[in-house]
């Protein structure tokens, strides 16, 4: 199973973004300044952005799903739990786990944004996928939930995940980094040896770096726990 970007080119008035690379059973985590392009290409490696060169090769993934930034997108059902059901999902299991216990007859699009991030996070993640992407999964969440959104994600119930962000502060373990960088996307390689390599690496792993430290993946307590390494 992997999904690969075969001499990609995507265009868009007069920007222009180049990828090659392929992405395997795994987290991928691509990051990139904002207007670097992540949207564009999330959405062409899903299949909604027509690329003006190049293939997108899908091997072997048969059920792809696209979260897009805003959650609003999303919508299908009047009220919540008409949403949660549209997924297939049971409703008040699915609403204990978004934090919206007692909301099913609400009428979804009078969540806040962060309520109804939260509930279609939860419903997708829910869901059973050959190929999850995420666009900018943690933009409208609190730490808390993005800490459990982070948890869903290293659960690997979907075998290939892409993250596409520019969080740096809470982020789930990461199996391969990629970056945007001059108009085109960079693969760092695998963690923990892409590590130093990442330009856009969070000023908390960049510090441990400059310690000494070699953090076995991405997250802030694996930050801490090298750091705590080297002094024990």
């Amino acid at each position: 199973m992997h999904l690969t970007a075969e001499h990609l080119s995507l265009t868009h008035e007069g920007w222009a973004l180049t990828a090659e690379g392929v992405f395997r059973p795994g987290v991928h985590l691509v990051t990139g300044p904002v207007g670097s392009g992540k949207t564009t290409l999330a959405s062409a490696l899903a299949g909604i952005f027509e690329p003006a060169a190049g293939r997108i090769i899908r091997e072997d993934i048969t059920h792809l799903t696209l979260s897009m930034q805003f959650p609003e997108y999303h919508v299908t059902g009047f009220l919540v739990k008409d949403e949660v059901r549209s997924w297939d999902l049971p409703v008040e299991e699915t609403l204990l786990k978004a934090g919206l216990t007692g909301r099913q007859n609400v009428k979804t699009l009078t969540l806040s944004r962060g309520e109804l991030k939260r509930l279609h996070l939860t419903c997708l993640l829910g869901g059973n996928w050959d190929a999850v992407i995420l666009d900018e999964p943690f933009a409208g969440l609190d730490c808390r939930e993005k800490t459990r959104i982070c948890a869903a994600i290293e659960e690997k119930k979907h075998p290939l995940v892409i993250i596409f962000t520019h969080e740096q502060a809470v982020l789930p373990a990461a199996d391969v980094i990629w970056e945007i960088e001059g108009n085109a996307l960079v693969c760092r390689g695998s963690v923990p040896e892409a590590i130093p390599a990442w330009k856009g690496a969070p000023r908390y792993l960049a510090r441990a770096l400059e310690e000494g430290a070699r953090p076995k993946n991405i997250r802030l307590h694996d930050a801490e726990e090298a750091l705590c390494r080297m002094h024990a």
